[in-house]
Formats: C-alpha cells, structure tokens, sequence
C-alpha cells in the first residue's frame, strides 16, 4: 500500500505536469545561497525572484516577504556550516527583545548542538534548511523527503524541536518539483526579499556594504537573508536593529510577521 505523502506527492506532480503541458512551458530555476567559505557553481547565476517562474496556480505556494501592511521586518539565519556569529546574533537577539528565525542543516546541528540548544531555549525558531545542504533541484524525490526527514530526527533528538512546517532551499535552489515533494512531507518554501549578501565576505564584502544593503531597504514585511558561519553578521547586526528600530519598525519572527 502506498504510504499517505507518496500519494500526496504524486497527486500535486501530476498536476504540475499536466499544468506545464497546458501553458506550453517548463517551470525551472535556480538561485544561490551560498554559505561562508564554499565558493559553488551557482554564483554566478542571477537572483531572479521565483514568483517570476511559478505561475500556475498549482505551484505550492512559496513565502518570500511578511505581511505587508505592518511595519514590521523579518531577519532569517542560515546555518550550514560555520558558527562565526552564532553567540553574538543570540546576543543581539536577546538585547533587542526579538525572536530570531533560523534555518538550519542536519551537520550543522549534529556539530553545534550546544549553541542549537541555546538558539531554541531561548525561544528563537528553527526550520529545516536540510541535512547536508545539497542542491535539491539535481537530486532525486526520495533523497529530498529524505534530506528533510534526517533533519528533522536529528533536531528533534538535540533541542526537542520540529522544523515544520518551513524549509529553505539550499543555494535557494528549488522548482515546482521540489516544493511538490517538500510539500507531500509538509513543508513549505521560505525565500527572501532582501539578501543582505554577508556570505560573500570571503570575497570583499565589507560590514559597511551589508549594512547599507540592509538599511537601504527596509520596508513592511521584508524577508532579510542572514548567516551564522560569517563575521559580518556579528560585527553590524546590533546597529542595524538598533537603526531600524529609530525607523519606527518592528523586528519579528518568521512565523509573527506573516
């Protein structure tokens, strides 16, 4: 007997094939998001926004801002590999009285679980951003529901959490096929609106630069795309709340500014 969520995954697949047969065009993108230290193919291609690609009304739907008609701004952090910034952003977090979003990978977790568990007790979110951080559009069905699934064992076992129910696509690779399969194991796609670009330290991003980039665009329901394996991230992130704030906006999570 088929388990529930392959029928599930089948069911919306169908449907993206069916729509891709209709409307004559095949949906598929990619976009980095690279971590500290990993130089990867996919830099060098543009940031396009995936609402651009994904038209069709059986696409899952894929978060990229917060509610719009609060003044209210969304910091997410991603956390493959290093941990360069982790105390200071739990610091930060806790001087500006907000709850931080964190998307996390199963290495990451399984090599950091003191500062997993700090991150979740102190009340901050964690959402699954894999086990081993691999591009999910080059990969088969199973080994996606099976990235998600190890991460969410091993989070749950370290810091008594589940990710559910929102994942960030590695390298923020991820067509209609990847959000079908993430869907049928019930997840749901988190972009970003604002990449503040503090992974690319290793090649000449200066805290100056993240900061401007950040501060340049502060708007209602803003996604900002963060890292925890960087020094940029600790060195600005108390000045820019503090400038944002002077602002008149709000600092929330992701699950309160939607």
């Amino acid at each position: 007997m088929m388990k529930k969520e392959n029928i599930i995954l089948a069911f919306y697949i169908c449907i993206i094939c069916i729509g891709s047969v209709l409307t004559g065009r095949i949906v598929f993108v990619t976009i980095h998001d690279t971590p500290i230290n990993q130089i990867h193919a996919l830099n060098a291609r543009p940031q396009i926004p995936f609402s651009a690609f994904a038209q069709a009304s059986t696409t899952p739907k894929e978060i990229t801002h917060g509610d719009t008609s609060k003044k209210d701004v969304i910091f997410t952090f991603d956390g493959g590999g290093g941990v360069q910034s982790g105390d200071k952003i739990l610091e930060v977090l806790a001087k500006h009285h907000v709850r931080g979003t964190f998307f996390l990978t199963g290495k990451m977790v399984t090599t950091n679980p003191d500062l997993v568990k700090r991150i979740a007790s102190a009340g901050n979110e964690i959402f699954s951003h894999t086990y081993d951080h691999p591009n999910l559009t080059i990969i088969p069905n199973n080994k996606i529901g099976l990235e998600l699934t190890k991460l969410e064992n091993i989070l749950h076992a370290t810091a008594g959490v589940s990710p559910k129910p929102y994942f960030r696509a590695p390298y923020g690779a991820r067509n209609p096929r990847v959000l079908a399969v993430a869907a049928a194991y019930g997840y749901q796609s988190v972009y970003w609106t604002v990449d503040a670009r503090d992974w690319m330290e290793g090649q000449g991003e200066t805290p100056i630069q993240v900061k401007a980039r950040i501060l340049s665009s502060v708007a209602p329901g803003t996604i900002y795309l963060m890292h925890v394996g960087d020094t940029i991230t600790g060195q600005i992130l108390d000045s820019v709340f503090t400038a944002i704030e002077a602002k008149g906006y709000k600092i929330v999570s992701l699950t309160q500014g939607l």
